[in-house]
């Protein structure tokens, strides 16, 4: 299924584009930007910052790829990632996994039908010291639990309710 994006989405690439055109290693802060404003890294972005930074589409999505931070997949709006690392893993971080996929009915790397939440199982995060660690939105939870997991879906969607009923 071929997604095409809309004339906003389309503008707000080609001015990131045109913003780092000429500099130094436009290719991974371009990316940034994109994955910023979208919320993932759509094919239209790998062509026209190929195009822009002077390199192969397949360069710039080798560097897509490469980093775990982007995606070409559009997240949910609550994205959950579970470090399975080492560390983390021996500390039972798949247990993290486990209860974060039956509490959101979304699959590892993948996001929930209603578009609420997106469960990722990551790589090292950083922070082996706190193993087992979340970050959940973007704040990093460490020794965490599944207990913990369910107590924050469970604050998300009680947040998300109070907004609907608003």
């Amino acid at each position: 299924m071929e997604r095409k994006l809309n004339a906003a989405a389309l503008k707000t690439i080609d001015e990131i584009v045109a913003k780092h055109q000429g500099r130094p290693g436009p290719v991974k802060l371009m990316l940034h930007d994109v994955q910023r404003e979208l919320g993932y890294i759509p094919f239209e972005a790998i062509e026209k910052i190929a195009a822009g930074s002077g390199v192969s589409p397949a360069e710039v999505y080798g560097v897509v790829t490469f980093y775990t931070q982007f995606t070409t997949q559009p997240k949910g709006k609550h994205v959950i990632n579970v470090c399975l690392g080492t560390a983390c893993y021996v500390k039972g971080s798949q247990a993290l996994v486990d209860k974060a996929v039956e509490l959101t009915g979304a699959d590892i790397n993948k996001t929930s039908e209603d578009g609420l939440f997106s469960v990722d199982a990551t790589r090292c995060l950083g922070a082996c010291g706190l193993a087992a660690v979340c970050v959940i939105d973007g704040r990093v939870i460490g020794n965490c639990t599944p207990a913990k997991v369910a107590e924050e879906i469970a604050a998300i969607r009680a947040a998300e309710a109070a907004t609907a009923e608003a």
